[in-house]
């Protein structure tokens, strides 16, 4: 009979085995804890990630020095910063397509000036390489304790008592020499050229005569002497980063001051911007000029680099980061040749259009595809041998097959969308590829529908296909498109002149529904309108 105020035998002992499965529990959670943190770190601080950056193959390494250190080559000394923190990282720079030094001196002074996009892709490949570290981690962490478990307790006892005795104490001395053959602490190279040197402040390493700018501060080179065209050429980079730098910043900061058309209720604006060509110091700008009017969204309407090659990924890089958190449609250009810069705008979360219609910004539907001359897009959907003319067609055969009206064509070469506007299958065809503005122009379409045709200018500022300076070699243009109610009601270019100052042109209204004669910006007729 149980004695009242004790607990029976039977429950005191379920109670202590139900504690001690749960303290074996937790000591079996917190090891494992503890040995994945150890076997990640470790797996960090060993992996490497080749990635392209400041138009250069580069290698970089996770490493608990503090710094970022950047190795150039042979030629060019090393650089490093303060991270800010424990973690840091050894960055090597491989091989590059620049012609001479100097040129790749100047990029790279372009480049730190706009640096958002490479400090945003070297953080991206870090995080990566951490994640992977902790997955491949947590699987290693787990390992010692599942041979624990499967051993069981009678097995380890005997193992234990083997280790204890002289085939035991044998085994163990084996490994240990094997570890010690394979390190071979006793091999000695010849000392680095760069052994004895240390690290000091770019300030002392350039000397006084060179005015360095403020964000160099914190800057540090390895080396005690360099010839003098070296220190010729670092003049020359400070040079072109200072006047690039205070450029396009004194632009972005003026962009907050315009006079541009208001954002009316339930109407969205989108920036069109077209033919970067490289030149990532206008991205602030555009940013900025998109975010006084209000814009949510923006359009690429391609030539973001000059030949699509992979070393120009800084140049994507940097409209992805200037525009990171705007909704982004775009589609290749001329220039971007091959399948490189629509691939790798697709991976960082642009929408590159491919000829389907999809939903756009505001309510409205939207379609496109690349410039079939630079992406090799000589097929529509399973069809080969395709000319330029064929693609328009196609576009325009899958415009008018579309549920709704399309709200708007988005091309890189506007005569892409001559068929549909044609055919009064589309809104607003929106383009670059000409470097200078055209339209926006109203089409009347063979079914009495309206529609327009605009071309945006270059908003690298471009002559031809290069527009990498310390400033645009010509007017850089972007434009802001409004839309109400799923259409396009509005246009208004916006232009950086070479001189620093803005020219804001006037706001067009659309008139989709009125019945008036086709008629451009100017107000001018233009020639080869359908009708005329």
């Amino acid at each position: 009979m149980p004695v009242p105020g004790r607990v029976p035998e039977n429950a005191s002992r379920r109670v202590l085995r139900h504690s001690t499965r749960a303290g074996r529990i937790t000591a079996y959670v917190a090891v494992w804890v503890v040995l994945t943190f150890l076997a990640s770190l470790a797996l960090f601080l060993v992996s490497s990630r080749s990635i392209v950056l400041a138009s250069h193959d580069a290698v970089i390494r996770p490493d608990l020095g503090g710094h970022v250190v950047l190795h150039t080559g042979p030629v060019l000394p090393d650089f490093r910063a303060e991270t800010g923190h424990r973690i840091g990282v050894d960055i090597r720079l491989g091989k590059t397509d620049a012609r001479s030094t100097q040129e790749l001196v100047q990029r790279y002074a372009y480049i730190a000036s706009q640096p958002e996009g490479q400090v945003a892709k070297v953080k991206e490949a870090l995080t990566d390489m951490a994640y992977a570290a902790l997955l491949r981690g947590a699987v290693v962490g787990l390992l010692p304790i599942l041979v624990w478990l499967l051993l069981g307790p009678g097995r380890r006892r005997e193992l234990f008592a083997r280790a204890r005795s002289p085939v035991g104490a044998l085994v163990v001395l084996l490994v240990a020499l094997l570890v010690l053959v394979s390190w071979q602490p006793w091999g000695r190279g010849d000392d680095p050229v760069v052994a004895g040197r240390t690290w000091m402040p770019l300030a002392q390493f350039v000397g006084p005569e060179v005015q360095l700018p403020d964000e160099a501060d914190g800057i540090e080179v390895l080396g005690d002497v360099t010839t003098a065209q070296t220190r010729r050429l670092i003049e020359s980079a400070v040079s072109t980063y200072d006047k690039s730098k205070s450029f396009y910043a004194q632009a972005a900061d003026a962009a907050a001051g315009l006079d541009l058309h208001r954002r009316g209720d339930g109407e969205t604006v989108v920036a069109l911007v077209s033919d970067r060509h490289d030149n990532i110091g206008m991205d602030p700008v555009a940013r900025a000029v998109a975010d006084e009017a209000g814009a949510t969204a923006v359009f690429d309407a391609g030539d973001d680099t000059s030949s699509g090659n992979s070393w120009e990924a800084f140049s994507l890089d940097s409209v992805t980061a200037a525009f990171e958190d705007l909704d982004r449609w775009g589609v290749a250009g001329n220039h971007d040749h091959g399948s490189f810069v629509s691939n790798y705008l697709a991976d960082h979360d642009w929408r590159m259009l491919d000829g389907s219609v999809v939903s756009g910004p505001g309510h409205t539907t939207l379609i496109g595809v690349d410039d079939p001359r630079s992406s090799g897009l000589g097929d529509w959907r399973d069809e080969t041998g395709l000319s330029f003319d064929d693609v328009g067609s196609r576009l325009a055969d899958e415009a008018c097959a579309a549920d709704e009206k399309v709200t708007t064509m988005l091309v890189h070469d506007a005569d892409l969308g001559t068929e549909a506007l044609d055919r009064g299958c589309v809104d607003l065809v929106l383009s670059g590829h000409l470097h200078v503005q055209v339209g926006p122009t109203r089409v009347i379409g063979r079914n009495g529908e309206a529609g327009y045709t605009y071309t945006n200018g270059t908003t690298g500022g471009a002559a031809y296909a290069i527009a990498v300076g310390s400033k645009p070699r010509r007017e850089a243009e972007m434009t802001l498109v409004t839309y109400r109610d799923g259409r396009p009601v509005g246009i208004q270019p916006v232009l950086l002149q070479t001189d620093g100052t803005f020219h804001v042109r006037p706001y067009v209204e659309l008139h989709l529904g009125e019945d008036e004669g086709p008629t451009d910006l100017a107000g001018r007729t233009p020639r080869g309108v359908e009708g005329q």
